[in-house]
């Protein structure tokens, strides 16, 4: 029998590294009320304009079903505005209230710190071999997730 080594194990250190960027976050956002998917939707939506919810959920890499109880979370917090339309009330567009483009700016300089934190590691070299791997590792992986 072959030996197995925990620790030298891809999942095994790709999930420590992982657990402990989100930790950090996590510490940083949540004195915001807000959460790292919440964290996704609202940069989704206030820097990259993606207002469909159907859209956000590709954005994010989550499931629908995930997005919509997200964004109902959101609206009931008074993060969101939610807009309805057609003869089936369906949601059609999602915006920023004032208080999430609030969050929004003033969560954003500790998650600059963050990701600053883990990325000052790695020489620029470093990072693009880095993201490059990962590209490669997640390249045709369609896995739907409910959480990130």
């Amino acid at each position: 029998m072959r030996n197995y080594d925990l620790h030298s194990r891809l999942g095994y250190r790709v999930s420590r590294l992982s657990r402990t960027m989100q930790a950090r976050l996590d510490r940083c956002i949540s004195k915001y009320g807000i959460t790292r998917l919440m964290w996704c939707v609202l940069t989704g939506v206030g820097y990259d304009g993606v207002t469909n919810p159907s859209e956000l959920a590709d954005y994010i890499g989550i499931t629908r079903p995930a997005t919509s109880r997200l964004l109902r979370t959101m609206e009931t917090r008074g993060l969101l505005e939610r807009s309805y339309g057609g003869n089936d009330g369906r949601m059609i567009e999602v915006r920023l209230s004032a208080r999430g483009a609030e969050v929004l700016a003033l969560a954003r300089k500790g998650v600059d710190a963050v990701n600053d934190h883990f990325t000052a590691k790695l020489t620029p070299e470093e990072m693009q071999q880095f993201l490059n791997a990962v590209e490669k590792l997640t390249a045709d992986e369609n896995e739907q997730l409910t959480n990130l």
